[in-house]
């Protein structure tokens, strides 16, 4: 039986910058984006001719498995709108932590869209998929093409950089998500204190200078996490002590990821911090670049 088989990668936010509310009520964002190599596993078959339209099964208890989850959702839009007959069986292994700004859910969608793609032979170029995942949210058309980015607009309007440097990155998330509403609401745009040189990263990314790139990340967002969660500042300090070269809240939070040049200083690093009482989830992985033709 045929089945496509896909990795969904989650995002860490190098940069993230808030330049004003839309009328939309989005905010327009300009932000430095990098694809890791820390993945749920999504699966795509044809599914019994007995069964539901659409299966979704997942290893998480809590996940609605309906028209409530996203890949659910861009599976059935994608159904309806090719006219396939066939019924559709989703297998979805959930490793990146949930509301944790890593862009899990989008992975997980982004992947979804490209199993159905290669499932039907519908023969969609990349900028087709994204038109689609756009629909369903911002960071979808970005974990379509993955790598090294500068994000714009409300997140879609995407710019291929150069190549992140090779490096380990440790990814912790404390007992408790962050509503992204809640961030974005309680955020003073007139009193931003410091804001992200994208144009200063964008070059230490070229020149692959680790060095340069983890002592100016920014995230303008931890003005207002780190005020209301004090336990992201205490992440952060503890893997600044444990080896890393820098450390920054990942899009809204929760999770924090340190950049190590030092793959065993990484995995020593990742053991300590799931030590602590107040973590829930600490994983050492890499950064993961996309060839490009």
């Amino acid at each position: 039986m045929k089945e496509i088989r896909l990795k969904a990668r989650a995002k860490i936010n190098i940069s993230l910058d808030v330049l004003g509310k839309r009328p939309d009520g989005y905010h327009d964002l300009s932000m430095i984006m990098q694809t890791i190599n820390l993945y749920d596993k999504v699966t795509l078959r044809i599914g019994s001719k007995k069964a539901a339209p659409i299966v979704l099964k997942t290893n998480l208890a809590f996940l609605p498995t309906d028209s409530k989850n996203l890949v659910y959702r861009v599976v059935e839009f994608m159904k309806n709108k090719y006219e396939i007959k066939d019924n559709i069986y989703i297998d979805l292994f959930k490793v990146i932590p949930v509301g944790a700004g890593l862009a899990g859910g989008s992975a997980n969608a982004a992947a979804a869209i490209k199993a159905m793609n290669r499932l039907f032979n519908l023969n969609l170029q990349e900028e087709e998929m994204k038109e689609i995942g756009k629909q369903f949210g911002a960071d979808i058309p970005y974990c379509i093409m993955e790598g090294t980015m500068l994000a714009e607009g409300i997140g879609d309007i995407l710019t291929p950089l150069s190549k992140f440097p090779d490096c380990s990155i440790v990814v912790v998330k404390p007992y408790f998500g962050v509503s992204t509403a809640f961030v974005y609401n309680n955020l003073d745009l007139g009193n931003i204190r410091k804001r992200p040189d994208n144009e200063f990263l964008k070059e230490a990314i070229k020149e692959k200078n680790i060095n340069k790139i983890s002592e100016n990340m920014v995230n303008v967002l931890e003005e207002v996490t780190v005020k209301e969660y004090p336990i992201i500042e205490k992440i952060k300090e503890a893997l600044i002590k444990l080896g890393a070269e820098g450390a920054i809240m990942s899009g809204s939070g929760s999770a924090v990821f340190g950049i190590f040049e030092n793959k065993e200083k990484a995995k020593i690093a990742a053991i300590s911090m799931k030590k602590q009482k107040y973590v829930k989830f600490a994983n050492a992985t890499t950064v993961y670049n996309r060839e490009r033709g």
